[in-house]
């Protein structure tokens, strides 16, 4: 791959000068460039609300789904907004798995669109219980790179602390010239699509490099050599690492600028050096091959480090390799991407390296599956395959695509009905003359106060309450197609509402009690537990409320609670569910 690149500098004498010089003016350029591009009123497509709440996901979905493309003044916002939060970020993110969340984990997608659909399909949109990782190669090949990218950078800035990217081979700029999305964002954005790919240029070069799972597992896009070097691979700066077509050039008294072999053989641009004494803009050469190394490597079934001649980047390592380097950190497993598989997935070095990869069809329609992983701490990982065939592009698709497009408001009718108490206390202060109505106006700031949500409820209200003929709301209408299903009859609505609003974190709690993990826990345990849960969010309801629930719940009178059978007692009934599965209609 790298050596297809040996002439571009004489192709392109422009696009190299553009290369070493500075590429942006940080965030005045945000300000000055995107406020000059104006969304028109005849734009029928998406429009994305600063900042964004899980709503503009939705409406992604939508609009993709109708093969629209988002406006250019979107697709910068969303750019710059996302390289201001990945400068925060270090080098690897760590994250924390729990017996209550697991993690999904993502491969290659290259600008396949319909495998992402189908992942959200199968496994959830992304949120705050249903975290993920992508493992890199979003884009290049694929027809729709761009709507992956859209996509995953909105559902970061949303969840910022449950979606996870990690950069691949192909997140780099010289990569894209070659195989296809430079020309996809030409094609799509013929203004403004040169400005999109600068700022690109610069994203890449911020998205960490690797993620680690529970102190345990690593996860990096390509794999490792002999001499990786995780310490130094945490401290260095990742920005520097602009392509890998990019490599430092020794700073040397005559400044010779003859071109120079690297050690796979792929010819590298000289830059312009510098003569100020100012820090260099580039990695050390050692830096470098680094992360070359995690971004291009692959696993081999033969012992040792050799040369990975059929990329002409990073290496071959063998499984002593990766004893030797997961040993040394003390890790236990490495879940990379990279590489087609015919399954969508791969186990190799006895059981420590894991290759993962998402985009189904690769190479042609039947060649391949894909597939992702999920894992929870201490357990074994969990493999999901499919495939996209014509038929799941089709109506099948079509349906998987409105139940994704509906998601984003059942999620909203859910935190509407875990608050129900709240907002109906609200609504009546309101509703000074009894009518059971209120303005838009007045709906909307209930909602707002009470949800502390800050979304579009104008624009929202038709998928949420009934309006008559002069726009006043029902506001009980809020609540006619969904409630929470009561474990107990007699069990108070405020106290319901609670366990259900905090549930995933009484499963928490509950998790640490149970200390010989038999899903059994006392009814001394059980009050300990609430009380713990009490103290710590400040919830005011009486103890004898939830002595009296826990009561009932011990149905066989033995002094014991089945906890994840209490917790699933608990949940949001949708009656439009109900009339689906009564029509037969498939999920």
């Amino acid at each position: 791959m790298l050596e297809n690149y040996t002439h571009i500098h004489e192709k392109d004498p422009d696009l190299v000068a553009r290369l070493f010089g500075s590429t942006l003016q940080d965030c005045r350029d945000r300000q000055e460039y995107v406020s000059f591009i104006d969304v028109p009123d005849s734009y029928n497509g998406p429009r994305l609300q600063f900042p964004l709440t899980f709503i503009d996901i939705d409406l992604l979905v939508e609009a993709f789904r109708q093969q629209q493309v988002l406006h250019a003044h979107y697709v910068l916002e969303v750019l710059f907004e996302t390289k201001r939060v990945l400068k925060q970020m270090p080098n690897f993110t760590h994250v924390k798995t729990s017996p209550s969340k697991e993690i999904t984990i993502c491969g290659d997608l290259h600008g396949k669109l319909d495998d992402l659909f189908l992942i959200f399909y199968k496994n959830g949109l992304p949120s705050r219980n249903n975290s993920y990782i992508f493992n890199g190669d979003f884009v290049d090949r694929g027809k729709h790179s761009i709507e992956i990218l859209m996509i995953l950078f909105v559902s970061f800035l949303v969840y910022p602390n449950d979606l996870h990217l990690n950069r691949g081979n192909h997140e780099d700029f010289m990569m894209n010239l070659r195989y296809g999305f430079t020309k996809e964002i030409l094609h799509k954005y013929k203004m403004h699509g040169k400005k999109i790919l600068e700022i690109l240029e610069d994203l890449y070069s911020w998205l960490p490099i690797g993620t680690i799972i529970d102190n345990e597992i690593l996860v990096i896009h390509g794999g490792i050599s002999e001499s990786t070097d995780l310490n130094l691979l945490h401290r260095i700066e990742r920005n520097k690492m602009k392509s890998v077509l990019m490599p430092p050039i020794p700073l040397v008294e005559d400044h010779d600028t003859d071109l120079k072999k690297n050690k796979v053989g792929a010819t590298l641009i000289p830059r312009e050096l510098k003569t100020n004494g100012s820090p260099s803009e580039q990695l050390t050469k050692h830096e470098w091959e680094q992360v070359i190394d995690i971004l291009w490597s692959d696993p081999r079934g033969k012992r040792g480090c050799y040369p990975n001649t059929s990329r002409g980047g990073g290496c071959y390592f063998g499984p002593d390799i990766t004893s030797k380097v997961l040993n040394k950190y003390q890790l236990k497993m490495l879940i990379r991407s990279h590489e087609c598989k015919p399954e969508g997935y791969e186990i190799c070095h006895d059981g420590k390296v894991v290759t993962v990869f998402s985009a189904s069809n690769y190479y042609e329609e039947g060649s391949n599956r894909g597939a992702y992983i999920k894992l929870c701490c201490d357990m074994t990982p969990r493999f999901f395959q499919y495939q996209v065939t014509r038929t799941t592009c089709s109506r099948p698709l079509y349906q998987r695509v409105n139940a994704i497009e509906s998601s984003a408001i059942r999620i909203l009718k859910e935190r509407m009905i875990s608050r129900k108490t709240d907002l109906i206390r609200a609504f009546q202060l309101q509703d000074r003359s009894k009518s059971g109505k209120l303005s838009m106006g007045q709906w909307a700031f209930s909602m707002e106060n009470i949800l502390g949500l800050n979304l579009p409820w104008r624009s929202l209200s038709s998928h949420l309450v009934t309006t008559d003929k002069n726009g006043n709301i029902d506001y009980m209408s809020s609540f006619q197609d969904i409630h929470i299903q009561k474990p107990v009859k007699e069990a108070q609505s405020t106290l319901i509402e609670t366990l259900y609003r905090y549930r995933s974190d009484l499963q928490i709690i509950f998790n640490v009690i149970d200390s010989d993990h038999s899903g059994l826990i006392s009814m001394e345990e059980f009050r300990a537990m609430w009380k713990l849960f009490n103290s710590h969010y400040n919830i005011h309801i009486d103890d004898f409320q939830v002595d009296e629930l826990a009561e009932r719940m011990d149905l066989n009178k033995d002094g014991s609670i089945d906890f994840n059978e209490f917790l699933k007692a608990f949940y949001v009934v949708h009656k439009l569910d109900k009339l689906n599965k009564s029509d037969g209609n498939p999920p």
